[in-house]
């Protein structure tokens, strides 16, 4: 399997509210509430750290989930986001800056 690397877009609108990540698409104004799991992704989403790398340090570690559901799982989430534009996939590292800056 070819290695993964996530960033955020920049067309969407992203924030913290009540400990939950709100998302949308700018682009077709699908909004996603994100859970903690999906959240710790999401805010790792660099574009120059692997998502294998990702789910094991920041995943696995912090919610003490196996290492093969985190992983995927974490491949349905960045995959139904992507669909809508919210993600950014490729299979090596990205040379721009990721996605908006959140709001506090």
């Amino acid at each position: 399997m070819s290695e993964k690397y996530i960033a955020r877009s920049s067309q969407i609108a992203a924030r913290m509210l009540g400990g939950e990540m709100m998302v949308m698409s700018s682009v077709d104004s699908t909004f996603f509430t994100l859970n903690e799991v999906a959240t710790v992704i999401w805010q790792a989403a660099d574009g120059h750290t692997p998502l294998a790398e990702i789910v094991a340090r920041n995943v696995c570690d912090e919610f003490e989930v196996d290492i093969d559901i985190a992983r995927r799982d974490a491949e349905q989430f960045v995959n139904e986001l992507s669909h809508h534009g919210i993600l950014l996939v490729s299979d090596c590292p990205f040379d721009i800056s990721p996605g908006p800056v959140e709001a506090a």
